[in-house]
């Protein structure tokens, strides 16, 4: 089995290469099944209309993050639909769902959506011990597992890819919307890469126009940040998961200009 997980869809750019290219992305490498973040397709957050674009675009599967409550209207959607997700270890009354159990080739595929706590800014429960408790509790009901961590500390998402090795078939992370070149599989069989990178435009900070993110960074009165405009990309990586031995056997990271 073929997984794609496609980085942060940020603003309206992002979204529209989405729209572009994921079908044939999909076609072209032969994947079976595809989880896009989208919480970065308003600015911050997402609205249900976007989350419909993503799914008509191809994905299975939407995951979230710290974003997930900047855009209110998402919050029904959450609740109507079981193929978008919030991360697991928010608060155990938040709306929605942070894991999910798929049907894909005749398998079963849980799909787990968890962020991390170094520096981002409030206090969701540990992403470990929630790991713990969705793959307890879900034991016998799926095939293959898929782990998601949102996260801004490259050391918290690198511990977990090793917490969760031979566990789960793979763990990739996501909310830093850089690309890093660090993919491989980990000694029991689990994929990992510290952050699958962004959808969203190429000369930007992290889909932001540069000038807006350089007066922060000086101090200066900025206005909201708006998208950059111009050339995109599409970040994200491929897991070649044995559905026998349900171990990662080779991971392929992408960009597509």
């Amino acid at each position: 089995m073929k997984v794609l997980a496609v980085g942060d869809v940020v603003g309206s750019a992002g979204l529209q290469h989405l729209k572009r290219r994921l079908r044939h992305i999909k076609q072209e490498n032969k994947i079976d099944f595809t989880i896009v973040n989208g919480e970065n397709c308003a600015g911050v957050g997402i609205f249900p209309q976007q989350a419909d674009d993503i799914f008509a675009a191809g994905a299975d599967v939407i995951t979230l993050g710290n974003h997930v409550w900047n855009r209110r209207q998402i919050v029904p959607y959450l609740e109507d639909n079981k193929y978008i997700l919030r991360p697991a270890n928010l608060a155990p009354q938040a709306p929605g769902d942070g894991f999910g159990i798929y049907d894909t080739l005749g398998y079963c595929v849980l799909v787990i959506n968890l962020i991390g706590r170094c520096e981002m800014a409030f206090g969701p429960d540990n992403p470990f011990l929630a790991a713990d408790k969705i793959l307890r509790q879900m034991e016998g009901k799926y095939d293959i597992a898929v782990c998601e961590i949102h996260a801004a500390a490259t050391s918290e998402k690198l511990a977990m890819g090793f917490y969760l090795d031979g566990r789960v078939s793979a763990v990739y992370g996501t909310h830093t919307h850089v690309q890093t070149a660090d993919e491989r599989v980990n000694p029991k069989g689990t994929g990992y890469i510290t952050d699958i990178g962004m959808t969203g435009p190429v000369w930007s900070v992290l889909g932001v126009k540069p000038q807006q993110s350089i007066a922060m960074f000086r101090g200066d009165l900025t206005e909201t940040f708006q998208t950059a405009e111009g050339e995109c990309a599409l970040g994200g990586i491929i897991f070649d998961i044995d559905t026998t031995t349900k171990k990662c056997t080779d991971i392929k990271r992408i960009f597509y200009r």
